[in-house]
């Protein structure tokens, strides 16, 4: 039976534990702040007519 022990691997795997949580916050604020400005906006004049 192997463990695989997961540490000092030369400090890649840590610094995957600090960019990754980074990467996803900045990708959350991002989404929020589009979402936010489409929110803001007017709608859209379309010239067609929907029929239900």
């Amino acid at each position: 039976m192997h463990v695989v022990l997961l540490a000092h691997q030369g400090g890649w795997d840590e610094a995957l534990f600090v960019i990754g949580p980074l990467v996803f916050i900045v990708w959350l604020l991002r989404l929020a702040k589009t979402r936010a400005a489409r929110a803001q906006q007017p709608p859209a004049a379309t010239d067609e007519v929907r029929e239900p």
